[in-house]
């Protein structure tokens, strides 16, 4: 989640916020808050892993997004800015926002990718989901950041599909004219689902998302999380298996489920002390006896 974005990326992005009034004005707002002799600043003393002094937030940035960077070390930076986010508002607020800034735009691009329509909506929908989910996300979990994206990126999915249920104007082309599948059978929200029933965690979700999903290879996954690739690639063989196994236990509970209501819609009609034959006419008789 913290990896450097390649340069296309970059350069996408770049284009996006030229359109995207959300986005232009969260970095705009960001950008103030870094800008003069006095930039906003974490104590990097608090944050284990940081230069033991004080560390402004676009330094930070630089920071938390090298390879280099531990896992553990981007979550104390993370922890620090929003627990102050939460006791503060304000300044605090927008520098969680502009220090996510590049995740959020990489969740609005990926869901928006084929949308020709208005994206603000949407775009919307990611900022504002982060936003709330600030007060939201428990500190005391690794990989605060992933989940953040997470819960922004699935607002998003839903945003998208409201917005592509709606008319939408001539010459506007919305995945080839094709209305995306409904939201539980997108696979972000049977993610989002497994993650609900217990069955992978958040951060498995994310990495499964990030790497099956997107555009992230696992080696930039692993780098991101100050992980070795082999564990990574371990971590995420061992949620999908289990992923694998909650799917098929869904269909298996779904099947008998159905069986049980067609068998109850086929006997409600019938009488104490009657049976359905094979073609499913009532007759008399104690059930399991012989005609």
């Amino acid at each position: 989640m913290d990896s450097s974005a390649p340069d296309d990326e970059a350069r996408d992005n770049r284009r996006f916020t030229t359109y995207t009034d959300v986005f232009a004005m969260a970095r705009s707002t960001f950008g103030w808050l870094v800008t003069g002799p006095d930039p906003v600043s974490v104590d990097g003393r608090e944050i284990p892993g940081l230069p033991p002094r004080p560390v402004p937030l676009d330094e930070l940035g630089a920071l938390l997004r090298a390879d280099g960077c531990a896992q553990a070390t981007r979550d104390a930076a993370w922890t620090y800015l929003i627990t102050r986010a939460r006791a503060e508002r304000g300044t605090w607020t927008v520098a969680c926002v502009g220090m996510a800034l590049p995740a959020l735009l990489r969740a609005a691009t990926s869901v928006t990718r084929h949308f020709t329509g208005d994206r603000h909506d949407i775009n919307a929908a990611v900022l504002t989901a982060f936003v709330q989910e600030l007060d939201e996300v428990d500190l005391a979990r690794p990989a605060i950041l992933a989940r953040l994206y997470y819960v922004a990126f699935r607002a998003g999915l839903l945003a998208l599909d409201d917005a592509v249920g709606k008319p939408i104007p001539a010459g506007d082309l919305v995945f080839n004219a094709l209305r995306p599948p409904p939201p539980e059978g997108h696979p972000e929200l049977v993610l989002e689902a497994a993650v609900h029933a217990g069955a992978i965690t958040a951060e498995q979700a994310a990495l499964i998302s990030e790497t099956r999903l997107g555009d992230t290879t696992l080696a930039d996954a692993a780098r991101s999380r100050g992980l070795r690739y082999r564990t990574v690639q371990k971590g995420r063989a061992r949620a999908e298996a289990r992923l694998v196994t909650y799917l098929r236990d869904e269909r298996r509970d779904t099947s008998a489920a159905h069986g049980s209501a067609n068998s109850r819609s086929v006997t409600g009609g019938a009488r104490p002390g009657t049976r359905v034959t094979s073609s499913g006419s009532h007759v008399r008789g104690e059930v399991g006896s012989c005609d």
